[in-house]
């Protein structure tokens, strides 16, 4: 039996898997060593799953997550489920998740857009080439978070329609300073600001929300799938925001000469079928 988690910023998804069937689900919050301890990943996981979960006799957990890309951070992560599990840990990055579980063993472009957004070169074995993805204050193009800021920049500029800010207040319940101080004295400012992507998905028919998006998907193609050979390659999405502006998404992709076969809100089924391969990870 195994352990497969993939975790973004704002949500982790477990399952228990025996061969390739899922025995359960369970999903509990973001966990990124960026933005927290050991301690605090530990109580997260210990207070989030189900006890049964700390019971099964494991051959192995399988963890992928957001800022889990330098040894120093699959570390903090590592340490942090032994601790809870007692069984051999691979942490990997989110990345490596979504090329894993969108192209198993074939080669491509895999894209993540979700809380943030991340792009890499996939050979089919491991990440070849990866455009930094520079989290949501100098990068993240195409995220839920950038979206966010995009029109908290114009709401507190008087910039966005009167009808969509006075709708945001009343909604969100905070004023001009609250904003502020959410966004830079409250933890995890990224995933405040990507839920304003799901607040805004109740006004895509209005032109300031639609053009807000396809500004920020089509700089995610113009600032990071254009930097890879994407004529060559098939260019995959994974993620809430992908998966939630599907349609737009391939109709910016279409402006660039790119057809999107494929659009997944979590690459866990993929992954699945991935480790039921018994294939020797690196």
């Amino acid at each position: 039996m195994k352990l497969i988690a993939e975790s973004g910023s704002t949500r982790t998804e477990w399952a228990l898997v025996e061969d390739n069937h899922i025995l359960q689900r369970v999903f509990t919050e973001g966990l990124n060593p960026f933005f927290q301890t050991r301690r605090e990943i530990s109580r997260s996981v210990r207070l989030g799953l189900p006890e049964t979960f700390f019971k099964r006799k494991l051959e192995q957990v399988y963890f992928y997550g957001a800022g889990c890309s330098s040894y120093e951070k699959k570390n903090i992560l590592g340490a942090s489920l032994v601790a809870q599990f007692k069984t051999p840990i691979q942490v990997e990055s989110d990345l490596l998740a979504a090329a894993r579980g969108l192209f198993k063993c074939d080669p491509g472009i895999a894209c993540i857009l979700g809380t943030g957004s991340n792009s890499c070169f996939y050979d089919g074995k491991i990440i070849v080439k990866n455009v930094k993805a520079g989290g949501y204050i100098l990068g993240d193009e195409g995220s839920g978070a950038v979206l966010g800021k995009m029109f908290l920049s114009d709401l507190l500029k008087g910039l966005a329609p009167k009808d969509i800010t006075t709708a945001f207040f009343d909604k969100f319940r905070v004023g001009p300073n609250e904003v502020m101080e959410s966004v830079y004295n409250r933890p995890f400012p990224n995933r405040f600001l990507s839920t304003i992507s799901y607040f805004l998905a109740d006004y895509i028919e209005d032109d300031y929300v639609y053009n807000l998006l396809t500004l920020n998907l089509e700089s995610f193609f113009e600032k990071c799938v254009l930097q890879y050979d994407y004529k060559s390659y098939p260019i995959r999405f994974v993620g809430s925001l992908a998966y939630s502006y599907a349609d737009i998404l391939r109709d910016v992709a279409n402006v660039f000469g790119i057809v999107v076969e494929v659009i997944e809100e979590t690459p866990m089924n993929g992954l699945i079928e991935f480790h039921a391969m018994n294939i020797e990870e690196s």
